[in-house]
């Protein structure tokens, strides 16, 4: 049977406490509040940079045995350099990463706006330096991209492509893994709030929900990995448990402090 896992894109949001963290909860116990909810969440700390050991090893010991860690690929990585080149970066962060063990589910690739399919051989040539113990995702922003060759590299290394919601532009992607990795993103700073849902985005989610079980029909999935930014809807813990309510799913109860939407 296919789980399912949802969570947010991060859980360090000053503007949270009051609305999902209880008043005067300290920052360092944010993380073993959020696991009571969720049971999966993206790091977006480690796309800056790769944490140290300490820090990894703190994230882990302050969650539950079943909760798992999907994490950023650091820039130095995806960004800063040729992919071929990222090698021994992306090697350093996985050692890092390994430190919290079987919680260390997913390391997602998110390549920039102007990473084109010319890349393509780069690409093939440091996935095929990757060690197969460690799950990873890739996004590509560029609509050079869709194609089925690509489709064909990822599934020869067992990489997810990533399926994202961009508000403009919503891009279920061949699946090319035996798991889904999900992010609905939204629009950068959309929101100047990001403590309430300031749009129903139902109907939006439920469109995603047919495209997944329609993959799930087709092929064999053991997991779907699903991660919401406050940009999509201006709340992702909100936007995140209506998904869990949409897929029937138990989701503890939130009393955020204003909404618009039920």
């Amino acid at each position: 049977m296919t789980r399912w896992r949802l969570g947010t894109m991060g859980f360090g949001y000053p503007q949270w406490g009051g609305v999902f963290y209880p008043p005067g909860l300290k920052s360092a116990e944010y993380l073993g509040y959020y696991a009571r909810h969720f049971d999966t969440v993206e790091l977006d700390t480690t796309f800056h940079a790769t944490p140290p050991v300490g820090r990894v090893r703190r994230w882990a010991e302050a969650t539950p045995a079943d909760f798992r860690f999907c994490a950023k690929a650091p820039r130095a990585v995806t960004h800063d350099q040729p992919i071929d080149r990222g090698v021994g970066a992306m090697t350093e962060f996985l050692k890092v990463m390994e430190s919290m063990g079987q919680k260390l589910a997913v390391v997602l690739l998110q390549f920039p706006p102007h990473f084109t399919v010319r890349e393509l051989s780069r690409l093939d040539q440091f996935l095929s330096q990757m060690p197969g113990d460690v799950d990873l995702a890739a996004e590509f922003r560029h609509v050079s991209w869709q194609g089925d060759e690509v489709a064909r590299m990822l599934a020869k290394h067992r990489v997810a492509w990533v399926w994202a919601d961009y508000l403009d532009e919503k891009k279920p992607a061949t699946p090319t893994a035996d798991f889904l990795y999900l992010r609905w993103i939204g629009v950068h700073k959309r929101f100047p709030e990001i403590n309430y849902e300031q749009v129903d985005v139902t109907d939006r989610l439920e469109w995603w929900k047919a495209q997944v079980e329609r993959a799930l029909a087709a092929r064999t999935i053991h997991t779907v990995w699903g991660f919401f930014n406050n940009d999509f809807a201006g709340y992702s813990v909100a936007t995140c448990n209506r998904m869990k309510r949409i897929l029937g799913m138990e989701t503890p109860e939130v009393k955020p402090l204003r909404g618009l939407f039920g």
